[in-house]
């Protein structure tokens, strides 16, 4: 699966986790240029408290485009050390 945004892949992985219609990427599947911390944070009842990136392509953001969760809970532990998107964020086959 790959991650694209502004015309450039941002993730690449065949190991993505689907949760709740969403595509988790490992966080080693990152290009890590675009990628830059956010303050942003929510909290989602069953997985955690979630952080966010910030997406920086050719000039370019995409504020909070994409979340993960540092300390996951129990039942969301599928997705621990991984990245889902948002905010126009294509994923492809």
């Amino acid at each position: 699966m790959k991650a694209i945004w502004n015309n450039k892949i941002i993730a690449q992985s065949s190991k993505t986790v689907v949760i709740e219609g969403n595509h988790y990427f490992p966080h080693d599947s990152l290009y890590k240029e675009f990628f830059k911390s956010s303050e942003t944070h929510t909290v989602c009842s069953w997985k955690g408290t979630a952080s966010y990136y910030t997406i920086e392509v050719d000039g370019k953001r995409n504020k909070d485009a994409a979340w993960y969760y540092p300390e996951v809970s129990e039942l969301a532990k599928g997705i621990k050390n991984h990245v889902a998107f948002w905010r126009g964020v294509q994923i492809e086959d």
